[in-house]
């Protein structure tokens, strides 16, 4: 069976920023579909136990004030987010996330922060991690469009609905359709092992970074840009990398 149309569990985190090394989870969902199997849901509200910034409200739609109000302990929803995802790893069901080296590392940092065994330490090491993420593919199988590569942007290029852009369910399930159309749309794609994908993104994303900052340096911007994927190790991240 191509691996598209096998299980698939899609993730999605809304955060207190971007940076994946101290901004905290303030929503998650997972949902496991596909497989011909029934569908199942889960999210997450979560009090970050710090303030939410109005930027980052204004994004999600969520609060400090609700997030105090409503939201879990951090640490029990980072143990139930990571036990569930390392369950399906386990029993070889990939992750698709969308930009998934910003939510898996995010993932990994509130891990340790609130002394949680992180996923890449339940798998048994950043080998055994198992990958989708339809921002790397899209930008490899068609590296020369032009225009934004948000995911709703790509949404919009492949006709998947995407009913509430930055809602962790609807991301994540925008997600899982957006790689099962990928798949559908490229026979290259489709036939391609799961470790074989997981381990080609690795090398695709790398590639990225690096055509990127050479695009920075033509521009004269000394910036560059993280190449690892899809988790940033914690060793690179204390490096500065």
């Amino acid at each position: 069976m191509e691996w598209h149309r096998g299980r698939l569990a899609a993730f999605d985190i809304e955060t207190t920023g971007t940076d994946p090394e101290s901004d905290r989870i303030v929503t998650a969902a997972v949902s496991l579909l596909g497989g011909e199997m029934p569908e199942e849901h889960r999210s997450w509200l979560v009090d970050p136990g710090v303030e939410i910034p109005q930027a980052a409200t204004d994004v999600h739609g969520v609060s400090t004030e609700r997030a105090r109000a409503q939201g879990g302990e951090p640490a029990r929803a980072v143990e139930e987010i990571t036990a569930l995802l390392a369950e399906q790893v386990l029993a070889g069901v990939p992750i698709v996330a969308f930009n998934a080296r910003f939510d898996l590392t995010i993932l990994d940092r509130e891990a340790r922060r609130h002394g949680v065994e992180p996923l890449v330490d339940r798998l048994g090491g950043a080998e055994r991690t198992l990958v989708v993420d339809p921002h790397i593919i899209d930008k490899h199988f068609d590296r020369y469009r032009k225009g934004k590569r948000t995911l709703d942007a790509v949404c919009s290029k492949y006709s998947v609905p995407l009913e509430a852009a930055h809602d962790a369910n609807a991301d994540a399930l925008a997600a899982a359709r957006l790689a099962f159309r990928l798949a559908s749309s490229i026979p290259e794609l489709a036939a391609m092992p799961l470790r074989e994908l997981h381990e080609s993104q690795v090398v695709w994303a790398a590639e990225q970074a690096a055509s990127l900052e050479e695009y920075f340096r033509s521009r004269g911007r000394e910036e560059s840009v993280q190449r690892e994927w899809p988790l940033v190790a914690v060793r690179a991240a204390l490096a500065g990398a």
